[in-house]
């Protein structure tokens, strides 16, 4: 069975109950969620070998936290034990065209505290053949954005396949700073995956004839975008979901896969979403996923994008869906009607 590693935060998830404001809510909803987590529970349920690596304090929440990534078959031995919190995060769901909001909680937790002795890089490989990490991990602190670093450059040590999801946040870092960090890390990528906004707030390469909040976007300006990333950090390949946004339930959902000079352009869904949270990380993992398997470039981008749009239709930050469900959906039953 083939090993992918994640590495990054696991955080408490709170929550209004539906689409109740924050000031409204007199209870939350507690899940668990983190970029790289919400990958590695997709890719063993799809079948993989998937473990998630971070640092987590031993406390009750800290062991829930775990604990949710068990029961979806995630790799959990490689967890760092200790230090004091978990970090939280507030998540209002939007509706119409009130906009989604995210609050966080996180600093000081025990992934944003961690030493790079706490990480044993030669025994976690052991066995694997891709590592995943985004942007955000990076952004927790110096000290994790150096542990990063170490990562990467004994996965290319070991021949190990890397990919970054840019996944910008301007609430953990400044454009600048993520642009110098990013910049040194892009190095030992093999596939970036981007959306709109990333390659233009980190590298300030920006697609041409694009108004995202307008819901305007234009194939061959983020075929641009593409060439210029892959000719500045050499990499295998760059993913760019395209998101057109009509409210904050409604987007048209696409993407593309751009490697060995070729652009590979997604089918396009039409979404009512019911949680957005996810979304990006969930089409990382399908494509992660794909290539891992083996399936062909068009393959890949049009498993990457079913495999998301589905998690759009799934409460939480974990896509709790199977490879069957994503195979059939991406092979063009999207009647949604019932299965019997």
């Amino acid at each position: 069975m083939k090993k992918v590693v994640t590495f990054g935060e696991l955080m408490l998830r709170l929550a209004p109950e539906n689409y109740l404001r924050f000031v409204q809510s007199d209870k939350l909803q507690a899940t668990f969620g983190g970029a790289e987590a919400n990958v590695a529970v997709s890719l063993a349920n799809y079948g993989l070998d998937a473990s998630f690596v971070s640092k987590l304090p031993t406390h009750e929440i800290g062991q829930s936290a775990v604990n949710s990534l068990r029961k979806f078959g995630v790799d959990t031995s490689l967890i760092v034990r200790g230090g004091e919190r978990v970090g939280i995060y507030y998540c209002e769901k939007g509706a119409s065209q009130r906009p989604s909001k995210v609050i966080y909680d996180r600093a000081y937790s025990s992934i944003a505290m961690a030493k790079k002795e706490d990480f044993d890089w030669e025994k976690i490989f052991d066995g694997a053949t891709w590592f995943h990490f985004t942007g955000i991990t990076p952004a927790l602190s110096d000290e994790v954005a150096e542990i990063c670093e170490i990562a990467c450059k004994k996965a290319k040590e070991k021949g190990i396949t890397v990919s970054c999801d840019l996944n910008f946040r301007k609430k953990l870092w400044s454009k600048q700073k993520a642009g110098e960090v990013m910049g040194r890390l892009c190095h030992f990528i093999d596939y970036c995956i981007a959306n709109e906004e990333d390659a233009k707030d980190v590298f300030g390469i920006e697609a041409d004839n694009t108004d995202i909040y307008g819901g305007k976007l234009d194939r061959e300006g983020y075929i641009s975008v593409a060439k210029k990333l892959t000719e500045r950090f050499n990499f295998k390949g760059v993913a760019i979901t395209l998101r057109e946004s009509k409210s904050a339930n409604d987007n048209d959902w696409s993407a593309m896969l751009y490697t060995g000079g070729e652009a590979h352009f997604s089918k396009k869904y039409s979404m009512h979403i019911v949680d957005r949270v996810g979304g990006g990380d969930s089409f990382g993992a399908g494509l992660i996923y794909s290539l891992v398997e083996g399936f062909t470039s068009q393959s890949a981008i049009e498993f990457a994008v079913a495999a998301s749009c589905l998690k759009h239709s799934i409460e939480g930050d974990y896509n709790m869906v199977s490879v069957q469900e994503v195979m059939n959906l991406a092979g063009g039953d999207a009647s949604g009607r019932v299965q019997r």
